[in-house]
């Protein structure tokens, strides 16, 4: 399979703040010993080659970047066609990486940083928006589902009385999961309206009385969305863009519209496992309303390390309501050690210490990564969804190996 080396470049300035906006924070300090010379270049990418090809082409033979050596590890022996990551380090240089192939018909490259559907990572920008309805007295985290979305949440055992807001936030609500109910891949191309995966959920019996356990859940966020849809009289996806993806300025990321199937910009195919044993089905093109709240945005590994840089910098909540986020329980079923907290997951590094993410898992891609407090950053996509326990894991130690290096 094809493999491209890393490439390291200075990430592009943030989109230039609105009046009032300040720009502090570890995740900028790195940025402004950049200079002048640096901002004159921020519409393109610069590789080192680029910056001294006469020294590039001298130096000696290094051993193999260890993050390289993870990624095309990945893409061998059967596992997803492609692989990419972006990796900042605390001085806020950032390098990309590609390895495989980013279209088995054609044999393309993987594309740098190219979109990906990011999956469940949706949940921590969706956590966020309510969060910040929270700060500002809109919403509050131990009022019913009821308070704002009566009537709807009734079923065997399933009383929206019952169960808070910080439940379904947290995964503690004891609601039935309506993907365990949806024919994949069949709805490959299906719409759902939000209404409907509720329906599909309220069908079945609750799996736990609210606030005994937790348990990983998309209908929690799916009612997440609908509560922020009442709350503000919007549609979820503006709230998104408007509170999270333009304020951070998260130029590659969007919510697709009612119908978009497609990967606006460059990106490598996503993959299902062909059940004949045959080449991987192509995945890329699809609807993912099913998912909406819960898992439906695009991004690239860049823009996801921005968010979570972003978020743990203070940039989108206020410091009550960050802590609120970063407020976990145990979570053994995501790995050991791996703690939950309000849309947003805290993983032990091997070096000592965590890193917070979410990670999202989506038909076609699946991508895992980490911020950590003193600025490193690593997010890594693969273009297949993992079909065991043990492949997600080789996911997570790249990620893991990123940020220890």
């Amino acid at each position: 399979m094809r493999e491209q080396a890393g490439q390291a470049y200075r990430a592009p300035g943030r989109q230039q703040s609105s009046p009032g906006q300040q720009q502090s924070g570890r995740w900028r300090r790195g940025r402004r010993g950049i200079g002048r010379a640096a901002v004159a270049v921020t519409a393109g990418v610069l590789s080192l080659g680029a910056l001294a090809p006469s020294a590039a082409s001298a130096a000696p033979a290094t051993r193999p970047d260890p993050v390289q050596k993870g990624l095309n590890a990945l893409v061998r022996d059967g596992g997803p066609p492609g692989a990419l990551a972006s990796v900042t380090d605390r001085d806020d240089r950032t390098r990309s990486y590609t390895a495989g192939v980013g279209d088995l018909a054609t044999g393309a490259k993987v594309p740098r940083d190219g979109q990906v559907r990011i999956g469940s990572n949706t949940k921590a920008f969706t956590a966020v928006v309510v969060l910040q309805l929270v700060g500002e007295k809109k919403v509050k985290l131990d009022a019913s589902v009821d308070t704002y979305l009566p009537g709807l949440v009734r079923g065997d055992g399933i009383d929206g009385r019952r169960i808070t807001v910080r439940q379904l936030l947290q995964h503690t609500s004891g609601l039935p999961n309506y993907t365990d109910y949806l024919d994949f891949p069949a709805v490959q191309h299906r719409y759902f309206a939000p209404r409907d995966l509720l329906d599909i959920a309220l069908k079945h019996k609750a799996r736990s009385a609210p606030g005994k356990k937790w348990e990983y859940n998309n209908t929690n966020y799916v009612l997440a969305g609908l509560i922020i849809q009442k709350v503000t009289g919007r549609p979820l996806a503006e709230e998104i863009d408007k509170r999270v993806i333009q304020r951070v300025g998260l130029r590659h990321t969007y919510f697709p519209a009612v119908g978009d199937q497609t990967i606006r910009e460059r990106h490598p195919q996503g993959y299902i496992k062909n059940p004949d044993g045959g080449q991987p089905r192509d995945f890329t093109k699809m609807d993912p309303s099913w998912a909406w709240a819960a898992g439906q945005l695009i991004s690239t590994n860049a823009d996801v390390n921005r968010f979570f840089g972003a978020l743990l910098d203070g940039d989108l909540l206020p410091k009550a309501q960050l802590a609120q986020m970063r407020t976990t329980i145990p979570a053994k079923a995501l790995g050991p050690g791996v703690r939950y907290g309000l849309g947003l997951v805290s993983r032990p590094l091997s070096c000592g210490g965590v890193a917070w993410n979410h990670g999202g898992d989506i038909d076609g891609f699946e991508t895992r990564g980490g911020v950590t407090e003193d600025g490193r950053a690593a997010n890594v996509a693969v273009t297949r969804m993992p079909d065991s326990e043990a492949e997600m894991r080789r996911v997570e130690k790249v990620v893991d190996t990123a940020l220890c290096r």
